[in-house]
Protein backbone atom coordinates (compact mmCIF):
# COMPACT_ATOMS: atom_id res chain seq x y z
CA UNK A 1 0.00 0.00 0.00
CA UNK A 2 1.17 3.05 -0.91
CA UNK A 3 1.04 6.57 1.25
CA UNK A 4 0.11 9.80 -0.81
CA UNK A 5 2.13 12.64 0.64
CA UNK A 6 0.20 15.86 0.79
CA UNK A 7 3.48 18.55 0.07
CA UNK A 8 1.05 21.54 -1.05
CA UNK A 9 -0.18 21.27 2.66
CA UNK A 10 2.73 22.33 4.06
CA UNK A 11 2.10 25.59 2.47
CA UNK A 12 -1.32 26.15 3.47
CA UNK A 13 -1.79 28.73 6.40
CA UNK A 14 -4.21 28.50 9.73
CA UNK A 15 -7.31 30.57 9.60
CA UNK A 16 -6.06 34.28 10.87
CA UNK A 17 -2.43 33.63 9.76
CA UNK A 18 -0.84 36.41 7.51
CA UNK A 19 2.31 34.70 6.53
CA UNK A 20 3.37 31.19 5.88
CA UNK A 21 5.05 29.04 8.32
CA UNK A 22 7.93 27.11 8.90
CA UNK A 23 11.97 27.67 8.68
CA UNK A 24 11.16 29.51 5.29
CA UNK A 25 9.75 32.63 7.52
CA UNK A 26 12.50 32.94 10.29
CA UNK A 27 15.23 32.47 7.49
CA UNK A 28 13.21 35.53 5.47
CA UNK A 29 13.18 37.53 8.94
CA UNK A 30 16.93 36.77 9.66
CA UNK A 31 17.80 37.99 5.78
CA UNK A 32 15.60 40.83 6.23
CA UNK A 33 17.10 41.89 9.67
CA UNK A 34 20.56 41.64 8.43
CA UNK A 35 19.68 43.82 5.35
CA UNK A 36 17.99 46.05 7.43
CA UNK A 37 20.40 46.82 9.74
CA UNK A 38 23.48 47.65 6.92
CA UNK A 39 20.81 49.98 5.28
CA UNK A 40 20.20 52.07 8.88
CA UNK A 41 24.22 52.38 9.03
CA UNK A 42 23.91 56.09 7.51
CA UNK A 43 21.12 56.64 10.65
CA UNK A 44 18.86 58.91 8.35
CA UNK A 45 18.31 55.89 6.31
CA UNK A 46 16.34 54.24 8.85
CA UNK A 47 12.59 54.75 8.13
CA UNK A 48 13.65 53.95 4.92
CA UNK A 49 15.22 50.99 5.70
CA UNK A 50 12.40 49.81 7.92
CA UNK A 51 9.60 50.91 5.15
CA UNK A 52 11.47 48.97 2.70
CA UNK A 53 11.87 45.36 5.14
CA UNK A 54 7.91 45.74 5.65
CA UNK A 55 7.20 46.16 1.86
CA UNK A 56 9.38 43.53 1.21
CA UNK A 57 7.45 41.02 3.83
CA UNK A 58 4.14 42.54 2.85
CA UNK A 59 4.80 41.60 -0.64
CA UNK A 60 6.00 37.50 0.58
CA UNK A 61 2.58 37.90 2.13
CA UNK A 62 0.20 39.22 -0.22
CA UNK A 63 1.87 38.02 -3.50
CA UNK A 64 4.25 34.89 -2.53
CA UNK A 65 7.08 37.01 -4.11
CA UNK A 66 10.42 35.26 -2.43
CA UNK A 67 12.41 37.41 -0.10
CA UNK A 68 15.43 38.47 -2.01
CA UNK A 69 18.34 40.83 -1.46
CA UNK A 70 17.32 42.38 -5.28
CA UNK A 71 13.79 43.50 -4.06
CA UNK A 72 14.61 44.67 -0.98
CA UNK A 73 17.31 46.70 -2.13
CA UNK A 74 14.46 47.73 -4.96
CA UNK A 75 12.17 48.60 -2.39
CA UNK A 76 14.75 50.55 -0.54
CA UNK A 77 15.71 52.84 -3.48
CA UNK A 78 11.96 53.41 -3.75
CA UNK A 79 12.07 55.00 -0.74
CA UNK A 80 14.71 56.72 -0.42
CA UNK A 81 14.22 60.58 -0.77
CA UNK A 82 14.50 64.12 0.82
CA UNK A 83 11.54 63.44 2.70
CA UNK A 84 12.97 60.07 3.78
CA UNK A 85 15.97 61.50 4.52
CA UNK A 86 14.41 64.29 6.82
CA UNK A 87 12.45 61.93 8.70
CA UNK A 88 15.10 59.86 9.80
CA UNK A 89 16.67 62.52 11.31
CA UNK A 90 13.79 61.97 14.65
CA UNK A 91 15.24 59.21 15.51
CA UNK A 92 18.71 60.13 16.63
CA UNK A 93 16.94 63.78 17.76
CA UNK A 94 14.56 61.77 19.95
CA UNK A 95 17.41 59.51 21.51
CA UNK A 96 19.42 62.60 22.57
CA UNK A 97 16.54 64.11 23.88
CA UNK A 98 16.10 60.47 25.55
CA UNK A 99 19.94 60.35 26.98
CA UNK A 100 19.54 64.06 28.44
CA UNK A 101 16.39 63.70 30.19
CA UNK A 102 18.04 60.20 31.48
CA UNK A 103 20.65 61.97 32.85
CA UNK A 104 18.14 64.67 34.71
CA UNK A 105 16.40 61.96 36.11
CA UNK A 106 19.39 60.30 37.71
CA UNK A 107 20.29 63.88 39.44
CA UNK A 108 17.88 63.22 42.18
CA UNK A 109 15.66 66.28 40.90
CA UNK A 110 12.08 66.05 42.81
CA UNK A 111 9.35 64.46 40.80
CA UNK A 112 12.16 61.98 39.45
CA UNK A 113 10.39 58.89 40.01
CA UNK A 114 7.33 59.91 38.09
CA UNK A 115 9.02 61.06 35.25
CA UNK A 116 11.05 57.79 35.13
CA UNK A 117 7.86 55.82 34.30
CA UNK A 118 6.45 58.87 31.72
CA UNK A 119 9.61 58.68 29.78
CA UNK A 120 9.22 54.86 29.51
CA UNK A 121 5.87 55.45 28.16
CA UNK A 122 6.93 57.87 25.69
CA UNK A 123 10.30 55.92 24.32
CA UNK A 124 7.58 52.75 23.67
CA UNK A 125 4.73 55.06 21.96
CA UNK A 126 7.32 56.93 19.85
CA UNK A 127 8.56 53.23 18.95
CA UNK A 128 5.44 51.99 18.06
CA UNK A 129 4.20 55.04 16.17
CA UNK A 130 7.74 55.15 14.30
CA UNK A 131 6.93 51.15 13.17
CA UNK A 132 3.55 51.81 11.98
CA UNK A 133 4.73 54.30 9.60
CA UNK A 134 6.93 52.57 8.31
CA UNK A 135 4.75 49.74 7.42
CA UNK A 136 2.22 51.38 6.21
CA UNK A 137 2.11 50.69 2.26
CA UNK A 138 1.19 53.18 -0.46
CA UNK A 139 0.14 55.94 -0.78
CA UNK A 140 0.72 56.38 2.95
CA UNK A 141 4.03 55.13 3.09
CA UNK A 142 6.40 56.58 5.87
CA UNK A 143 3.40 59.01 7.16
CA UNK A 144 3.68 59.97 10.49
CA UNK A 145 0.59 61.23 10.78
CA UNK A 146 -1.21 57.77 9.39
CA UNK A 147 1.00 55.85 11.69
CA UNK A 148 -0.46 58.11 14.57
CA UNK A 149 -4.22 57.83 13.43
CA UNK A 150 -3.45 54.19 12.91
CA UNK A 151 -2.25 53.29 16.30
CA UNK A 152 -4.72 55.64 17.96
CA UNK A 153 -7.51 53.72 16.02
CA UNK A 154 -5.91 49.51 16.91
CA UNK A 155 -4.95 50.53 20.82
CA UNK A 156 -3.83 46.46 21.08
CA UNK A 157 -1.80 46.76 17.75
CA UNK A 158 0.19 49.34 19.21
CA UNK A 159 0.58 47.69 22.64
CA UNK A 160 1.74 44.60 20.72
CA UNK A 161 4.13 47.45 18.67
CA UNK A 162 5.35 48.85 22.00
CA UNK A 163 5.91 44.97 23.64
CA UNK A 164 8.25 44.03 20.40
CA UNK A 165 9.94 47.28 21.35
CA UNK A 166 10.58 46.71 24.17
CA UNK A 167 11.58 42.96 24.29
CA UNK A 168 14.07 44.43 21.34
CA UNK A 169 15.37 46.80 23.86
CA UNK A 170 16.15 44.43 26.25
CA UNK A 171 17.20 42.38 24.19
CA UNK A 172 19.94 44.79 22.66
CA UNK A 173 20.74 45.21 26.40
CA UNK A 174 21.39 41.85 27.78
CA UNK A 175 23.00 40.66 24.25
CA UNK A 176 24.64 43.01 22.30
CA UNK A 177 25.37 40.59 19.38
CA UNK A 178 21.64 39.97 18.42
CA UNK A 179 21.04 43.62 17.71
CA UNK A 180 21.66 43.35 13.58
CA UNK A 181 19.09 40.30 13.78
CA UNK A 182 16.88 42.49 15.81
CA UNK A 183 14.63 44.90 12.76
CA UNK A 184 13.78 41.73 10.83
CA UNK A 185 11.58 40.97 13.61
CA UNK A 186 10.47 44.21 14.45
CA UNK A 187 10.20 44.91 11.13
CA UNK A 188 7.95 41.87 10.60
CA UNK A 189 5.59 42.19 13.95
CA UNK A 190 4.95 46.03 12.18
CA UNK A 191 3.89 44.47 9.02
CA UNK A 192 2.00 41.64 10.46
CA UNK A 193 -0.01 44.08 12.74
CA UNK A 194 -0.55 46.25 9.61
CA UNK A 195 -2.21 43.93 7.59
CA UNK A 196 -4.60 42.56 10.56
CA UNK A 197 -5.67 46.19 11.56
CA UNK A 198 -6.80 46.85 7.56
CA UNK A 199 -7.80 43.22 7.07
CA UNK A 200 -11.77 42.62 6.71
CA UNK A 201 -11.71 40.39 9.89
CA UNK A 202 -9.04 42.60 11.56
Amino acid sequence: MTQVTDHPARGRREPGEVFGSGFTLFADMLLVGLLTSLACVPVVTAPAAFAAASATLRGSAEGGLPVKAGAYAAHLRAGIGAGSLARGLLPPVLAALVVVDAGLLRSALPGAHVMAPALVLLVLGAAAVGLRATAVAAPHRLSLREGLLRSAADPRGTLLLAGAALLAGLLAWSMPLLVPLLPGPLAFAATAVDMRAVSPSG
